[in-house]
């Protein structure tokens, strides 16, 4: 088995606002095209176009209804990839040392060369994060990617997972968390950013920053609940006239 190496002097990863997340995929596509052609690909698929498509995504992003403590009805769309925890169970039961932990930064890959394919760690991940290749039927998952963060030759801003870079909303950031006055742990202190799943002691680095409450009632910002008194007439108005008021009345 693999042992954990001592708490890394950094810690990189991902803080992922689902205030702003709109579910558009567009961190999963990138991250499957960056993998696909990058140094830890090909990311195989299996009848990518017919009617029973499959392959490795190390990135995907799930939607749910949800309601909120104070009652407010809303829609989270919530991504989910590795973790790299720090207390990585998925690294432990690797009988191989394929799975394993990186001393300097404490980011979790997999080395495909000597990787068995028994799906020890899949089983041991309680998030899902981890998925087997079709084809060469190894274990693949988010690299937050290496080849891009540790390549020299490219400009510093560009230093950062393909998922961070395609998020039309921002949603996504990347950074060390081991550093209190690094900007993405800034973000966890001020917007109280969570740990998946906490109670299970596994540790992520990654971390999850809450939906802020809707401003959905009338009132809520001292307005009306629509535009009386302006002439808005809300049965003679076109559905984008009517979903404008609806938006500018919270």
């Amino acid at each position: 088995m693999t042992s954990l190496p001592p708490t890394p002097p950094r810690k990189l990863g991902l803080v992922i606002d689902l205030d702003i997340c709109v579910g558009c995929h567009a961190c999963a596509v990138a991250c499957k095209q960056w993998n696909d052609i990058g140094a830890h690909g090909p990311l195989n698929d299996i009848d990518a176009y017919g009617a029973q498509p499959d392959g490795a995504w190390l990135n995907r992003v799930h939607s749910y209804d949800a309601c909120t403590p104070a009652g407010d009805e809303l829609t989270v769309h919530f991504p989910r990839s590795c973790l790299h925890c720090d207390n990585a169970a998925c690294v432990t039961v690797c009988p191989t040392g394929a799975s394993f932990k990186r001393a300097e930064d404490g980011i979790v890959l997999v080395d495909a060369d000597i990787c068995i394919g028994c799906n020890l760690c899949a089983w041991a991940c309680p998030y899902g994060a981890r998925e087997i290749d079709p084809v060469e039927h190894t274990m693949r998952k988010c690299t937050l990617c290496v080849d891009r963060i540790d390549n020299p030759a490219l400009p510093e801003a560009e230093r950062q997972p393909a998922c961070v870079s395609a998020c039309p909303t921002r949603a996504r950031h990347f950074g060390d968390l081991a550093d209190p006055d690094s900007a993405v742990s800034k973000l966890v202190r001020e917007r109280d950013g969570q740990d998946l799943m906490p109670e299970l002691g596994y540790q992520p680095t990654n971390k999850y920053l809450p939906p802020r409450r809707r401003r959905n009632k009338a009132g809520d910002t001292g307005a009306g609940a629509q535009l009386d008194g302006h002439g808005f007439d809300p049965a003679a108005a076109t559905p984008l006239q009517r979903w404008a008021d609806r938006l500018l009345s919270r």
